[in-house]
Formats: structure tokens, sequence, C-alpha cells
């Protein structure tokens, strides 16, 4: 299995980008494995906080939650401070009560957008899963079922648009290729270009 403990390593040793906190984008189409990678690389970090984008979209804004993140979480964790935010409840349509994120050495940020240009220059690295579109959706609409088809339209043709007004995977450090065992780590195009 591909050891995620010496990647873990050497996002724990780079430079603090948001304050105190390395900041880590996990960003990819819905349905290329973010939340499952995310999970293995906050434990291989010793437990590193998850914020998950689920929790600051809503139906009305899929991709609208960019205020919510300045000035719940950013916004707190430059200045070393923990961030508080009510995650969206997607079965109620609301906010639910208050979550703290500690501003840990590393935080990872997982969710489609988690790599958009207003965040970039909080991040300390942009990870990419790399799963085509397609193969990825396909993915999610086997995991979510049937009853979610409409979401699933709706949300391919919002994640289409965002992607192509502010793409994610040309200014990803690391490209994640999930194996049958573990991840490939190879060099994105955003690495290329420093």
């Amino acid at each position: 299995m591909n050891d995620l403990a010496p990647h873990a390593a050497r996002l724990s040793a780079l430079p603090p980008s948001c304050g105190p906190v390395r900041l880590v984008a996990v960003d990819g189409h819905a349905g290329s494995g973010k939340s499952t990678f995310a999970g293995r690389l906050a434990e291989a970090l010793g437990g590193a906080p998850v914020l998950h984008l689920d929790d600051l979209a809503t139906h009305e804004e899929l991709f609208g939650w960019t205020d919510r993140m300045r000035v719940q979480v950013t916004g707190p964790l430059s200045r070393g401070e923990p961030a508080r935010y009510a995650p969206y409840d997607w079965t109620a349509r609301a906010f639910g009560p208050v979550r703290t994120l500690e501003p840990a050495p590393v935080v990872l940020i997982e969710g489609v957008g988690a790599g958009r240009r207003a965040l970039r220059p909080l991040l300390a690295r942009l990870l990419w899963m790399d799963l085509p579109a397609e193969e990825s959706w396909a993915r999610g609409r086997r995991r979510d079922g049937p009853a979610l088809r409409s979401f699933w339209d709706g949300w391919t043709a919002a994640e289409t648009a965002h992607f192509a007004a502010d793409p994610s995977r040309p200014s990803a450090d690391v490209l994640v290729r999930q194996l049958p065992l573990g991840y490939e780590w190879l060099e994105g195009p955003g690495r290329q270009r420093r």
C-alpha cells in the first residue's frame, strides 16, 4: 500500500500559509474520492482537522460559499484563532449547530472548488484528485443511488460551469491518483510552472 506518511511529513514541513496554519486543499470532481483521501491524509497527519466544503455549500449556493469561508474559517485561522462555522444540513436544508475548527499546524479543506482562485493565495498546497469528470460523476451517482438523480443532474451542470470559469487542476501542486491499494502522487501542472 502506498504510505501517506512521507507526504504528510512534507506537508507538515511547509511554511504556514494562513496565519500559523498550513492550509492544504483537496479538490477534484464530485465522486473522485476526495473525502476518503482527505480522511486518510488527516490520519497520516496525526489527526489533522478536515473542513468539508459540503458543510459550507447550500442547495441555493453550490459554489457561492466563498464569503462564508472567509468570514467563518480563513479569517479566524489567519489570526491564529479557532474557526467557527455552522454546517449545512442537506436534508433539513438549514444550517445546524456551530462547530469549531482549531488552528492546527495543518488543516485540510476538502471539496469541489477547494482550490478556487479566491483561496489559492492562502494554500500551502493544492492537491487534485486526478480522475476524469465522467468517471467521477458515475462513481458518485452509484454511491448516492437513484433517489438523488435529479440533484446530480443539476450538480454536474453547476460543477462544469464552475470549473470552466475557475479551474483548479492547472494550479494543482500534486495530482493524486487512486490505486487498487493506496495512492500515487505526481507533480501537478501548478508545481511545474513554479
